[in-house]
């Protein structure tokens, strides 16, 4: 037995060392803690002399932290802070010493990390105001600025994806200023964080004097409609680097909008080179511009030059040679990777849209202590549930599945840390409910196992079979929620992408804690004789119901409550939707007294104010801490009233109102509904591959169903769509196909098992011979989503509140919608699913053998 496990063994004991490592440290190390304990031994006592400095520096208010004192240091002694750091290996070719102190010091902040960081509701984060020049934005309408403002918004979210910050906000605040909201970032210790979001600026390319620079410039002079700017080179060949100034136009040439893409390549040396992609006007500005560099340098006999300016300043003046009229241009030169794909960022960047830093915040947790202390005792109860439930039931098997969840926990948690996700309270409820939904897999083997014991088999057998006969059925379930999860995040953005992915994670980790590691455990425990005993309680007795005869009126009545939501939702039209995707008020108050959050939300529902978005927010560059408070449009100024009459003592005084725009744009809705739509394609495909196309049609009707009645019902109970909404509907439809499949997948079973059964008769049996199943993983899943409900506050009651009616909803329609649509796809007759092969019963005419007459 030990020799048939031995690599399930040593799979799940890897995985969970691997998960643990993953998620070391735990918690965050102060810097200056962890950079001297990282300094290299034989120079340990000189870079604690210099940690003192640093650390006497911040005491004496001359820098914000440690972090910022050493670079202060480095900078002013012109110090190479790498020597100190043996083990963090550095480019040989990089030999500026400033720039291999900011590489060197933020591995150092990113290693002082805790592996999972907390998102901006749990731990705050930073938060950037950005506004447009208003001298630039005089050269435009009002019309085109708004487009201008809209591409800045989506280029700058593409560069915080990069960052790998999740689910952060960028939104339009009032007609000329982008909001920026980034969970899990320390702008105290890394204040490059700013320099790197407000990067998207204006790409210009603009020509290089060609024959004076301020070095040759008689008297200095700068000549007329030209100005100074410098660059850094790197040395080459053992020679130091060095700045370069030029005499570059005070006007560009072109702007980045002639450029579609940029991207790095390798040439056949090895050495990184830069390709530039057109627009079709892109390459014929292009041309025009470097057919009159050459022209004017072969005048004078030099080699013209073009520079390419990002935000006014300086990053590259590649020589041109020739004209360049081609769908593509090449960047040649001896290259760092690093000075590389740097370079290729900043042509990726091209916004004529110049933006300046307005306000920058550390925003402070937007949930109060008690509140996230609520959310977690929501979690924990929540998890108690589903395993108490399982002890309660299962015995030795729920203990087992215990262990597997919590298995089936550390590799989510792991695979997290990983990828440096962040970590927010909604992430904490969608694991929890993933608890719930994680131990259908175990259910479903100890309910088999339940009716290969009834037939008289032994435990270990029973094991077996019971594994074997409910391995399909899993293996089903779970591969169509990895690509309802595969559309998600291909198609999704933002937090349709990120709840994608954690779903994925969760369906993966579940297969391996389930049918590997349990599935282990179970058989050492019954084949060595630990166990002689399993005892199995029943919810449910077995049961024999003509479902098919109340099929009818239970399709009907289900959609006509589909189709009352769907009025709800067409009568309140915009109303449905809530601050992420409708936008609305920002009220900014000055305080005496801080109120507690969950207050706020209180006075917000006393006035009927739908969904209030709360924040302490402390300006970085020092300033009273504000209370922000994102509302509804046009309901910002009652709820400032009414938080001045209930909170006298506060101090309370309202200092500012802006509007404030969708996080959550058309881009992203359209995204939202396409997949949706391509699922609905998918699970049909699928289904009528796997099983047989009346199946796919059934599972999809009941998706479909599953999706329409939760939004109708979530809407008709007065709740607005939030961007955690999004995701929760979409894992509904994933949850409603989990439970379509155990049910196709035994009807399936009993076409091959009875040939002579009509399929009415098969139908029914197969659904009383699931109905306890389906009914016990609705409880789990259910208890899990109560307490959220129940003990949760804020968004946890609105993500649980879906899952709820998505839970009933989905079990009802596996039995009522999806085997109904199936059972009317085919009139009734079997015949009609025969026609499949994998269905279809197989019949052989065998003759006795002459030996057996």
């Amino acid at each position: 037995m030990l020799k048939r496990n031995l690599w399930k063994l040593i799979l799940s004991v890897a995985i969970a060392l691997w998960a643990v490592s993953e998620l070391i440290p735990v918690r965050d190390i102060p810097f200056a803690t962890y950079a001297v304990e990282q300094a290299g031994s034989a120079r340990a006592a000189e870079f604690r002399t210099l940690m003192a400095e640093a650390t006497g520096r911040v005491q004496a208010g001359t820098a914000r932290s440690e972090f910022v004192a050493l670079k202060q240091i480095g900078t002013e002694r012109n110090l190479d802070l790498s020597q100190f750091f043996p083990d963090l290996r550095l480019e040989a070719a990089l030999t500026n010493i400033e720039k291999r102190n900011d590489i060197i010091l933020d591995e150092l902040l990113r290693r002082s990390k805790s592996a999972l960081q907390l998102g901006l509701d749990l731990k705050g984060g930073v938060a950037v105001t950005l506004e447009v020049d208003p001298a630039a934005a005089a050269e435009f309408t009002t019309d085109v600025q708004q487009e201008k403002l809209s591409q800045a918004i989506e280029i700058i979210g593409e560069r915080i994806d990069r960052f790998g910050v999740t689910e952060p906000i960028v939104r339009a605040v009032g007609d000329a200023r982008i909001e920026i909201q980034m969970p899990g970032l320390n702008t105290k210790d890394d204040p490059g964080i700013i320099e790197n979001v407000r990067k998207p600026a204006r790409l210009e390319f603009r020509r290089v004097h060609p024959t004076l620079s301020p070095a040759n410039s008689p008297s200095g002079e700068i000549p007329a409609n030209y100005e100074v700017l410098s660059m850094d080179v790197q040395g080459r060949g053992g020679q130091a680097s060095y700045t370069e100034d030029l005499f570059v136009r005070r006007f560009p040439d072109m702007s980045g909008e002639v450029l579609s893409n940029a991207w790095v390549i390798r040439n056949q040396l090895g050495q990184p080179e830069i390709i530039m992609e057109f627009t079709s006007d892109g390459r014929d500005q292009f041309a025009a511009v470097t057919r009159d560099i050459v022209r004017e340098a072969t005048a004078v006999g030099v080699i013209g030059r073009l520079a390419i300016v990002l935000d006014g300043t300086l990053y590259s003046a590649p020589t041109v040679r020739e004209e360049i009229d081609s769908p593509t241009a090449q960047i040649t030169g001896s290259f760092t990777d690093r000075e590389a794909l740097s370079l290729a960022n900043v042509l990726n960047n091209p916004l004529d849209l110049p933006l300046v830093v307005k306000e920058q915040y550390e925003v402070g947790a937007s949930l109060a202590e008690d509140a996230i202390s609520s959310g977690v005792k929501a979690s924990i109860i929540g998890a108690a549930a589903v395993c108490g439930f399982m002890l309660l039931f299962y015995s030795t098997g729920g203990l087992v599945a215990v262990a597997s969840l919590a298995l089936n926990i550390l590799i989510i948690l792991g695979v997290l840390a990983s990828f440096n996700a962040t970590l927010t309270l909604p992430g904490i409820a969608g694991i929890v409910l993933t608890i719930g939904m994680a131990v259908d897999a175990n259910i479903l083997i100890f309910e088999r196992m339940r009716e290969e014991l009834a037939l008289g088999k032994n435990l270990a057998t029973a094991n077996q079979g019971g594994f074997q006969k409910a391995l399909t059925t899993i293996i089903d379930a779970h591969l169509v929620q990895l690509i309802i999860c595969g559309i998600m995040i291909s198609l999704g953005t933002g937090p349709i992408k990120g709840f994608g992915v954690t779903l994925a994670i969760g369906v993966i980790s579940t297969l391996i804690s389930v049918l590997i590691t349990a599935h282990m455990v179970m058989e050492f425990l019954l084949e060595s004789g630990w166990v002689k005993r399993l005892t199995m309680r029943h919810l449910l007795k077995n049961i024999s119901v003509d479902f098919i005869k109340y099929g009818k009126p239970a399709f009907i009545s289900s959609w006509l409550v589909v189709l009352l939501g769907i009025g709800v939702v067409l009568y309140k039209g915009s109303d449905i939707y809530g601050i992420d995707f409708a936008g609305g008020d920002e009220i900014s108050l000055q305080f005496t007294e801080q109120i507690d959050l969950a207050g706020i939300r209180e006075a917000a529902a006393a006035i009927n104010i739908a969904e209030v978005n709360p924040s302490y927010t402390s300006a970085l560059g020092g300033g009273g801490e504000l209370l922000k408070i994102a509302t509804p449009e046009g309901q910002g100024a009652a709820l400032a009233a009414e938080l001045e009459a209930r909170y006298p003592n506060a101090g309370l005084t309202l200092v500012g109102t802006n509007q404030i725009g969708a996080s959550i744009g058309r881009e992203v809705q359209f995204n939202a509904l396409l997949a949706v739509g391509v699922s609905m394609l998918a699970t049909l495909l699928y289904i009528a591959f796997r099983f047989e196309f009346g199946f796919g049609i059934g599972a999809m009707f009941a998706s479909f169903h599953d999706i329409l009645m939760t939004v109708g019902i979530f809407v008709l109970f007065g709740h607005q769509f939030s961007a955690p909404m999004v995701a929760a509907i979409l894992a509904v439809a994933g949850y409603s196909i989990n439970e379509t499949v155990v049910v196709f997948d035994r009807i399936r079973e009993e076409l091959k098992l009875n040939p002579t059964a009509s399929l009415r008769e098969i139908v029914n049996s197969a659904i009383n011979k699931v109905f306890a199943r389906t009914i016990m993983t609705a409880t789990t899943t259910l208890l899990a989503a109560f307490a959220l409900f129940l003990f949760g506050g804020g968004v946890l009651r609105d993500i649980s509140f879906t899952f709820i009616v998505g839970i009933m909803t989905a079990t009802f329609s596996a039995i009522f919608v999806a085997s109904q649509v199936f059972y009317f796809w085919h009139k009734g007759d079997r015949k009609h699913v025969e026609a499949h092969r994998d269905i279809a019963p197989k019949y052989e005419w065998q003759g006795a053998s002459k030996a057996s007459e």
